[in-house]
C-alpha cells in the first residue's frame, strides 16, 4: 500500500475517532474514563501485536526516548487546547491550533528536503484554509471572557500549536527510526498511564457519570486510533511530512460529515465549502 493511501486512511479513521468523541458528548459520558478506555485500549492492542509478532527494537533507549516525548507532547496539546477553550472562542482556538500545519510543512521542507510540485503546494494551501472554514460558525468569544481571559487563551495555545508541533515531528521520526508498533506501546502506555494520573481532573461531568457506554465507547475509539495512527506512521515512515500531515490534518472534517448526518447538524454554507475544498485538497495532494 502506498504511503498516499495510508493517509488518506489514516484521514478517514482518525476522522472516526473524533466523531466518537462527539458520541460521547452527546450521550453523557464521562470523559475521563472514555480518554482512558481510549489510550488503554491503543497501548494493550499495540503491546499484544509486539508480542506476537515476535517483534525486536534495536535501539530501545530511542524508542523510549521518543515515546515518551510523543506521549507528553500529545497530552499537553490536548490539555492545553480545552483549556483554551474555556477563555477564548472554538472559532479562534481551533483554527491557531490546527494551523501547526503550517510549521510542520515550512520544516519539513526545510529539514527534510520536500520537493513539492505546483499541484501539492495548492493542496496544502487548500488544507489550510479549510481549516479555518470548518471552524467558522463555531459559538463567537464570550464576553466575559474578552479582557480578562484572551492574554491567557492565547498564551495557551501558543503552548497546544508548540507541543502539537513537537507530538508530529516526533511521529516522523520514530516512524523512520524505530518500530512503528513498538513506539505505540510505549506512547500510548505512557499516556493511559498519565490519563488515570489526570482523572479527576476531568471527572466534572454534569449528571450521572455513564462508565459503562463511556468505557465502549472509549473502547471503539481506541480500536479505530489503533488503525488510524498505525496508517499515519506507516505514511509518514515512506512519503513526506509535509503531504502526509496536510492530508491527515483535516480529519475534523469527517467528524463534521458525519456529525451532520448521524445528529443532523446544520453545516452552513463556509462548512459545505471547505468540504469541498478539502476532498480537492486530497486530490492535489496526490499529484
Amino acid at each position: 500500500m502506498t504511503w498516499y493511501a495510508l493517509a488518506v486512511g489514516a484521514f478517514v479513521l482518525l476522522g472516526l475517532q473524533r466523531f466518537l468523541y462527539k458520541v460521547s458528548a452527546a450521550k453523557g459520558c464521562n470523559t475521563a474514563w472514555t480518554t482512558l478506555a481510549f489510550m488503554g485500549t491503543v497501548a494493550f492492542l499495540s503491546f499484544a501485536f509486539v508480542l506476537i509478532q515476535g517483534r525486536t527494537v534495536d535501539n530501545l533507549p530511542f524508542l523510549l526516548f521518543i515515546g515518551c516525548v510523543n506521549s507528553i507532547s500529545f497530552l499537553t496539546s490536548t490539555l492545553a487546547t480545552m483549556e483554551a477553550l474555556k477563555r477564548i472562542s472554538a472559532a479562534v482556538t481551533y483554527t491557531l491550533v490546527r494551523l501547526n500545519i503550517a510549521l510542520v510543512v515550512v520544516f519539513s521542507v526545510v529539514y527534510f528536503k520536500d520537493r513539492l510540485s505546483g499541484y501539492q503546494v495548492a493542496g496544502i494551501v487548500l488544507a489550510l484554509v479549510v481549516v479555518v472554514l470548518m471552524v467558522r460558525g463555531e459559538h463567537p468569544l464570550q464576553e466575559r471572557y474578552v479582557r480578562a481571559d484572551v492574554q491567557g487563551g492565547l498564551l495557551l495555545v501558543a503552548v497546544a500549536v508548540l507541543a502539537g508541533f513537537v507530538s508530529t515531528l516526533s511521529s516522523k521520526f520514530a516512524a523512520m527510526g524505530t518500530d512503528i508498533m513498538a513506539f505505540m506501546v510505549v506512547s500510548y502506555g505512557l499516556g493511559t498511564i498519565l490519563s488515570w494520573g489526570l482523572r479527576r481532573r476531568f471527572e466534572t461531568a454534569v449528571g450521572p457519570a455513564n462508565h459503562g457506554q463511556a468505557v465502549l465507547i472509549g473502547l471503539l475509539m481506541g480500536v479505530t486510533n489503533f488503525v488510524g495512527f498505525y496508517a499515519f506512521l506507516a505514511a509518514l515512515a515512506t512519503g513526506p511530512l509535509s503531504i502526509v500531515v496536510s492530508i491527515t490534518g483535516m480529519y475534523f472534517v469527517m467528524a463534521v460529515v458525519l456529525s451532520a448526518v448521524v445528529y443532523k447538524e446544520r453545516l452552513g454554507f463556509s462548512r459545505v465549502v471547505a468540504i469541498v475544498l478539502a476532498l480537492m485538497a486530497v486530490l492535489l495532494l496526490r499529484m
